[in-house]
C-alpha cells in the first residue's frame, strides 16, 4: 500500500480545479503540506464551513451562506435596475468594478442548441418573473459576447416585450489594449460602437 496514497488523491482532487493542471496541483500541496499550520489546516476548516453553509440566493441566483444574498437584501440596491449575468463568476466581476449599484440575476449559462440548452434549463422564466413583480425599470445584459450570449439577449429581449427598457455591455477596445494583439470581431465592434470625441 503506497504511503502517499491520501496526498496523491489530495494532487488529483486539486488536479481538477480550473486553472490547474497536475504539476500545479503537485506543487501548490506540497506547498500547503511545508506550511501545514499557516495554510492546510486552516484551508481544510474553511472548506468544510463553506460545504456545509453555502447556498444560492434564491431570488437571483447568487452564491452566500443565506437564502437571500446581501445584493438582493440591500435595500440601496432596490433602485429598479437589473443586470443579467451567465454564473456567478461574471456577478462577482461586476462587483469587483465597485462600479454597478442595482441587483443581479444569474442565468445560470446561456441558450444552446447544441447542448440542448433550453429556457427552462436556465432560469429565464425567474427573469420574467421578477421584472414583472420587483418594479424593474431597466435591464442590463451583461452577457458574454459569444454567439450563445447574443442569442440569450435576444430571446430575453422578445420574452421581456418592452416591460423595461433594455441595454446591453459595451464592447469594444479594451483600456490599455493594443489593436495589434486585438481580434476582427473586437476591432469591428469597436468600430461600430464608436462615439464622437
Amino acid at each position: 500500500m503506497s504511503s502517499t496514497r491520501d496526498i496523491d488523491a489530495l494532487i488529483a482532487m486539486m488536479a481538477k480545479l480550473p486553472g490547474l493542471g497536475p504539476r500545479s496541483a503537485r506543487r501548490a500541496v506540497l506547498h500547503m503540506i511545508r506550511k501545514r499550520a499557516l495554510l492546510l489546516t486552516p484551508l481544510a476548516d474553511l472548506m468544510q464551513t463553506v460545504a456545509a453553509t453555502a447556498r444560492e440566493c434564491l431570488n437571483c441566483g447568487n452564491v452566500g451562506t443565506s437564502d437571500i444574498c446581501d445584493i438582493c437584501a440591500s435595500e440601496k440596491r432596490a433602485n429598479g435596475i437589473l443586470c443579467v449575468v451567465e454564473d456567478v463568476a461574471d456577478l462577482w466581476a461586476m462587483e469587483r468594478s465597485g462600479t454597478f449599484k442595482g441587483r443581479y440575476h444569474v442565468l445560470g449559462g446561456t441558450l444552446s442548441a447544441l447542448d440542448q440548452v433550453g429556457p427552462s434549463q436556465l432560469r429565464i422564466p425567474k427573469l420574467i418573473d421578477r421584472v414583472a413583480t420587483e418594479g424593474i425599470t431597466e435591464v442590463i445584459l451583461a452577457l458574454n459576447a459569444t454567439v450563445d450570449g447574443q442569442t440569450t439577449a435576444h430571446y430575453i429581449a422578445d420574452e421581456l416585450g418592452g416591460r423595461a427598457a433594455l441595454s446591453s455591455l459595451a464592447q469594444g477596445v479594451p483600456i490599455g489594449g493594443e489593436l495589434d494583439y486585438l481580434d476582427d470581431g473586437t476591432i469591428t465592434a469597436a468600430l461600430n460602437a464608436r462615439k464622437r470625441l
